[in-house]
């Protein structure tokens, strides 16, 4: 099933508690999604990371994990139709359970698009982690660079590698997103955004110019976005999501809100 759909938006619970148990051996835990809403890129470290200063904000939608701790160890991706789903070969979940020394069968229900610049395998990687306690941000931003924010969420400054959070307060916010069917790769987006000698980006998203460069088809559901809606739109961290602030219902368009942190990053 397409990720960027009315249905995906109709079925999809909205994010409330951050874990439940659901039986005498099942836990349940959601995955919220994020939204970068800027980002610039500030320096380059000596072992080749981009450093960044972003804003980041937890959305009311996104994924559902179900632990059998009793089960076999693995973890299985699906979609909403109970269809397998791949998410390439960087596993974060696995990596995660792994990390915080945690066993059983592993069952991620996809809401949040691969590849879609919404923090998809960070956010699943960051539940696993704030179900076992564990919240040393340098450690969360080694298994990728949102994974830190993601396990505290809300709305924060996010700095370094990712592992640099500052808390800032909370605003309700509702947003449009449009994921088109088609995945950005990170990595391939900061080697163009280097080749092209390090665009500022206009819109406040220094990675937009090295995102259209690595998928030009990009421009296409960008104005498709900004045709329904009137408003410029803005790319998601490297991509592939587009976002305007607003409510903008409508086909294969999400409308989304912002929700408090789950618990407070360590700088404050």
């Amino acid at each position: 099933m397409s990720f960027n759909g009315e249905r995906s938006l109709q079925q999809c619970s909205r994010v409330s508690d951050s874990m439940e148990v659901v039986s005498d051996r099942l836990i349940r835990l959601t995955a919220p999604a994020k939204l970068t809403t800027s980002l610039r890129v500030v320096g380059l470290r000596e072992d080749g990371f981009h450093l960044i200063d972003a804003e980041m904000v937890s959305l009311d939608f996104g994924d559902t994990i179900t632990i059998d701790p009793e089960g076999p160890d693995g973890v299985v991706f699906v979609d909403q139709d109970d269809q397998i789903v791949d998410v390439g070969p960087d596993d974060l979940v696995s990596r995660a359970m792994a990390m915080v020394r945690r066993h059983g069968s592993v069952t991620v229900r996809k809401v949040i698009a691969p590849g879609a610049g919404l923090g998809g395998g960070s956010a699943d990687a960051a539940a696993i982690l704030h179900w076992a306690s564990m919240t040393d941000a340098h450690e969360a931003a080694g298994l990728g660079a949102d994974v830190a924010f993601c396990v505290f969420g809300g709305r924060a400054r996010v700095q370094g590698i990712g592992e640099v959070l500052t808390a800032l307060p909370f605003e309700e916010r509702s947003f449009t997103v449009l994921t088109p069917p088609l995945m950005c790769s990170t990595p391939a987006v900061y080697r163009a955004w280097d080749e092209l000698g390090g665009p500022e980006g206009e819109w406040g998203n220094d990675l937009e110019p090295a995102a259209l460069a690595v998928a030009p088809d990009l421009v296409r559901w960008r104005d498709e976005l900004h045709s329904a809606t009137g408003s410029r739109p803005r790319l998601a961290g490297s991509g592939s999501t587009w976002f305007v602030e607003g409510e903008f219902p409508g086909d294969g368009r999400i409308v989304t809100r912002t929700i408090p942190a789950r618990v407070s990053p360590p700088s404050l």
